[in-house]
């Protein structure tokens, strides 16, 4: 079958440009139909140990079409790669009847994303105002959305309540706080639960809880409880977010544990009914090529002895399970895709590229690692160490330091890989720097514009209130 691509409108000047490029490949099976499209990384036939690479979901060829319309820097996810892992994580979960994934908005806060999880029985894990609008224009209304927050303006938690959303409370002060806002206490209420100390798996310690801000105490959480009950409230959930981006199986079986115990702690001494533990998220994926991905069915089975072996004995075994998995949903399935516009030797080797920090800002803000691949050049040999650069003017807009790669020259396509989550999300305007495009790969090989790229039009438009700023703010 012929790729089609959907340009959406944008410039239906680069069809023919398109198909050309793609005619050669007509009546080919789709290179991508050799890829595990779970982890979005290797071929079938390869294994980490022997062959250290990440493969793009997406060719030069391909990419230089799609460039041809939309111009870079922009983010590119997959469709077919994102349906594979909801349905791998629901699967591993269907042993709950009650189980439910919270999709993370905060990681891709993006309409035509959140629709495909919807699809999945997902809904919207939100934590401020604005996301709140988004799931609600999205469909998603009532126990559809769970709203955690923390240092909570009273705006957020009245349209919460208007929703008819899940309310999940930081702190025993915030029980007063809903109360003044919305009137009442409402009959379903959650509280984030923060055990303190160290969190520890048979590896290594995961995190620290303790120096955390999220989450009350032991003895706030039960006294907590002992309120909200005597305030009116009936359905009670636990929440508790004790580690991030965690590559281990066994994180959430541990998490799962320890909340566990304390529900059924909580029931018997606050006198509550238990309707829901959400195991929040802390899933992470692999960044590195060495790493080993989570196996979402071994962690989806430890969970369910945790289950077995606290929950059933003591009674809940009514109690549903949610997840709010936005890294490990999305993150695989999208990337930054960048072209190489300039060349520097000084003391070091530098590759200039059209993308910044305020396209993804994880390697600047926290040394993260993001696999590159220069697309077309896949199989050359490693034998250049560059820094990978953009333009702004701070020294940490470097995604990459000392990076082996093959020798690239200006013009080429870098796949900047892992970049599905907390990627555009995060982007930001300084320098004045624009955002990027985000565009959809469907399965069928086609592209769909899901979020166009900002104008200096969009960078004035805060200051349209002023006369002499209208102009540049297109009015």
């Amino acid at each position: 079958m012929a790729r089609r691509w959907d340009v959406g409108g944008y410039r239906t000047d680069c069809l023919r440009e398109i198909a050309g490029v793609l005619s050669a490949q007509e009546g080919t099976p789709s290179r991508m139909a050799s890829f595990d499209f779970r982890q979005g990384i290797l071929p079938r036939r390869f294994t980490r140990r022997t062959c250290m690479e990440k493969v793009p979901f997406i060719s030069r060829d391909e990419a230089e079409a799609i460039a041809a319309c939309y111009p870079t820097p922009f983010h590119l996810y997959d469709e077919a790669g994102i349906r594979r892992n909801i349905e791998s994580l629901v699967r591993a979960f269907s042993w709950n009847p009650g189980f439910r994934e919270y999709f993370a908005v905060k990681a891709t806060p993006n309409p035509f994303i959140i629709e495909i999880l919807q699809e999945y029985g997902c809904g919207c894990d939100c934590s401020s105002y604005a996301e709140l609008v988004l799931a609600d224009a999205c469909g998603a209304h009532g126990s559809d959305i769970m709203f955690s927050s923390n240092e909570t303006p009273e705006e957020d938690f009245r349209l919460a309540s208007q929703l008819g959303a899940t309310i999940n409370l930081d702190d025993i002060t915030h029980i007063d706080v809903l109360e003044s806002v919305i009137g009442r206490i409402p009959k379903t209420i959650s509280c984030r639960y923060n055990p303190g100390g160290t969190f520890e798996v048979a590896n290594g310690i995961m995190d620290n809880p303790g120096d955390a801000k999220y989450g009350m105490t032991d003895d706030q959480f039960i006294e907590a409880f002992r309120i909200l009950k005597a305030k009116g409230a009936k359905e009670f959930g636990i929440h508790a977010f004790l580690a991030s981006n965690t590559v281990t199986n066994e994180y959430y079986p541990k998490l799962a544990g320890i909340l566990f115990d304390v529900a059924v702690r909580v029931a018997r001494e606050a006198d509550v009914h238990i309707g829901f533990i959400n195991l929040s998220g802390g899933i992470g994926i692999p960044y590195t090529p060495d790493q080993e991905p989570n196996d979402i069915e071994a962690i989806g089975e430890g969970v369910r002895r945790k289950f077995e072996d606290i929950l059933v004995p003591a009674g809940m075994g009514d109690v549903a399970l949610f997840t709010e998995l936005g890294r490990f949903v999305t993150g695989p399935y999208g990337c930054l895709i960048t072209r190489a516009i300039r060349e520097k030797h000084t003391y070091k080797d530098y590759i200039g590229v059209d993308a910044c920090a305020a396209n993804l800002m994880r390697p600047a803000i926290y040394g993260a690692y993001h696999h590159i691949t220069v697309l077309g050049k896949e199989a050359a040999e490693r034998d250049h160490t560059y820094d990978i650069v953009g333009g702004l003017c701070e020294n940490n807009d470097k995604f990459a330091v000392d990076r082996a790669l093959p020798r690239i020259d200006r013009g080429d396509l870098l796949v900047i890989h892992d970049a599905g989550a907390h990627g555009h999300a995060m982007g930001y305007n300084y320098n004045g720097r624009l955002r990027s495009a985000e565009l959809l790969l469907r399965p069928d090989g086609s592209v769909k514009l899901i979020r166009r790229a900002e104008t200096t039009q969009d960078y004035f438009a805060t200051l349209d209130c002023f006369d002499e700023f209208k102009r540049l703010a297109g009015k």
